[in-house]
């Protein structure tokens, strides 16, 4: 059976050391790289010449053992300690006997300030780009929180400050403390899974993350890719109250409010129960001498209404129009009077003049009427003689009454 078939099932299996002897070659091809990460233990043996330290990523949690020379660390260029950010050269080694890794180191370089300052700024731009810090995702802090999540060091200064703060301004309001490590490679996973625990509670309206001051590698933690990508993903308000005034991690930047300390986090999130009692009696006072104003004036506006003379005496009018209509009315029945007594006038002149015109007074002046009368009874006016011959019937029509005669001829 050929080398290549060894281990490739339960009957030709390889032994242990052959394993580990090929694990040990493949990880000798490595050759030597260069790590970046945060030291998270440092093991120093006063009888032994090897420092045992384990690196750390802070964006994972992902570990990796490194072994180095006393007189490494001692000759570093800055004192190594847990969370000092590191960059190590070394081969990687595989311990056949043991069948443990690690890297051997041969030479450690500390991370600069400015170093750490431009992949702050690199993953700034990144995130605004993502639009992790556009304005228009910030949520609106409620005006009395019912409960503050508050995330930060155990017994630490700006534990301290934001509760003390807070229940001086409010003293009813409630805390859900969670304490974390604030520094160091433990920092991050810590504080993002307080943000998950206080995002899940209901009755948490408003999460605080508070840190005092300190210097860029102190504050390191909170301008973390996987920290701000937490924040972002909350559902309740994250208040980032990190360091002081100065001081500027890509925490405030996503989180919807930025407090420029802890202290300045309490006054911004909790209203101050004697100013909001101000407030209210200044709103009292000011309402009440509104309304007072309004009603002098709306007093004096009837009155001014009320002194005018058409409400003053609002039969003046009526008073007026009536004596105006009793002048129209007299002089109606004056002109009434006047006509009528002219037409009256008028009409007696014309039945004067159609008496002296009309046939009764020419007949009471002696004349008379003659109408000649036929058999069947019919009366015509006599004109002349011709019409009236002997025999024919005449009437006679007087002043006072007619009399019939016979006629006898003509003359």
């Amino acid at each position: 059976m050929t080398e290549s078939a060894q281990g490739q099932s339960p009957e030709n299996p390889w032994p242990v050391r052959a394993v580990a002897t090929r694990v040990a070659k493949w990880i000798d091809r490595l050759g030597v790289v260069w790590v970046e990460g945060q030291l998270t233990e440092i093991k120093v043996r006063q009888d032994s010449k090897t420092v045992f330290m384990v690196l750390r990523d802070p964006a994972a949690d992902m570990s990796l053992s490194i072994t180095c020379h006393r007189e490494l660390v001692r000759n570093a260029p800055v004192r190594l300690s847990e969370g000092t950010q590191v960059i190590v050269c070394g081969k990687p080694y595989f311990h056949t006997g043991r069948g443990s890794f690690w890297l051997r180191v041969s030479e450690i370089r500390a991370v600069g300030v400015g170093e750490l300052l431009a992949r702050i700024e690199r993953l700034r731009k990144l995130l605004d780009a993502e639009g992790l810090f556009d304005p228009r995702l910030k949520r609106p802090i409620p005006f009395l929180p019912n409960t503050i999540g508050l995330i930060t060091g155990r017994a630490s200064a700006a534990e301290r400050d934001v509760m003390s703060v807070a229940r001086g301004r409010w003293p009813a309001v409630r805390f859900a403390v969670r304490n974390t490590v604030v520094q160091g490679p433990n920092a991050v996973p810590q504080i993002v899974e307080a943000l998950r625990e206080l995002d899940g509670d209901p009755t948490v309206d408003v999460i605080v993350v508070a840190r005092g001051g300190g210097s860029v590698e102190d504050l390191l933690p909170f301008s973390d890719e996987t920290l701000c990508r937490a924040i972002s993903a909350c559902t309740t308000p994250v208040v980032s109250a990190v360091g002081h005034e100065p001081d500027n991690p890509l925490c405030d930047l996503v989180a919807d409010l930025r407090a420029a300390t802890p202290t300045d986090a309490a006054k911004r999130i909790v209203p101050d129960t004697a100013a909001e009692q101000a407030l209210l009696l200044d709103l009292r006072r000011r309402s009440a001498r509104a309304l007072r104003n309004w009603v002098h004036r709306e007093q004096h506006l009837v009155s001014q209404l009320r002194s005018r003379p058409v409400l003053a005496q609002p039969l003046t009018a009526v008073t007026a129009r009536a004596d105006e209509i009793n002048r129209a009315r007299t002089a109606v029945r004056r002109d009434i009077t006047r006509l009528v007594g002219a037409e009256s006038e008028r009409v007696g002149h014309m039945a004067a003049r159609l008496s002296t015109l009309g046939p009764a007074a020419t007949l009471a002046r002696g004349y008379a009427v003659v109408q000649t009368v036929s058999a069947a009874g019919d009366a015509g006016v006599l004109h002349n003689v011709a019409d009236a011959p002997a025999g024919t019937r005449l009437r006679i029509r007087v002043s006072d009454g007619a009399v019939t005669a016979l006629s006898e001829g003509s003359e």
